[in-house]
Order: C-alpha cells, then structure tokens, then sequence
C-alpha cells in the first residue's frame, strides 16, 4: 500500500522538532515504508567507509541521516513560513497541496 505524505521530493520543508529543530532544506528523498525523509544539510551523520572502487582510500563520509515525517512542516512559497495542508480536489479530478494559512495551491 502507497503512503500519502504532505511533503514530497523537492519540496521545502522546516524541521519543527528533535535536535535539528530549526534547520531548513530541500526534501532529496522520502523514504514511504520507514515514514522517514532525507533532508538536504539537515541531520548530517558520518558513515565509516571500507576501500571500493568509487571511494580508493575508504574513510569517513559525511552524508544526510532520515528524519521522522512528523518533525518535517511544509514551507509555503509565498510567504517563507511553515504552513499546514490540506487536499482539495481540482476541476480536473486530481488532487491537490493548499497551504492553510495562504489558501493558495502549492
């Protein structure tokens, strides 16, 4: 069964709670089955790395660690701020993001 989520790829997003509250970036990924995302420069972990052929000399990397859906608030494009959503039904039957406080389509 597919997850319906209020943030998708791309989208901007604020992390509104845990240790990164405050922190702000682009949504690289949305991981369905964990209801967990990947943020851009957001929870960054390091990851020991053995030798391979596309890191020769192994070592420690720095990469985006997921954080809980929940923690994550949509930010609107108009004014800069988190917003809720909610999903209204176009003229064309498809579904869309409205910001709650614009009342404008994401």
């Amino acid at each position: 069964m597919k997850m319906k989520f209020h943030i998708k790829k791309g989208d901007l997003v604020k992390v509104i709670a845990g240790n990164h509250k405050g922190g702000q970036g682009r949504v690289l990924e949305v991981l369905g089955i964990k209801n967990r995302a990947l943020v851009e420069s957001v929870n960054i972990v390091k990851k020991h790395t053995k030798p391979s052929a596309q890191f020769p000399e192994g070592g420690i990397i720095e990469k985006e660690g997921s954080i809980h859906i929940s923690n994550l608030m949509l930010v609107d494009p108009k004014t800069g701020e988190p917003t809720r959503t909610t999903r209204v039904k176009g003229k064309d039957g498809k579904l869309s993001r409205v910001s709650i406080k614009t009342k404008e389509v994401i």
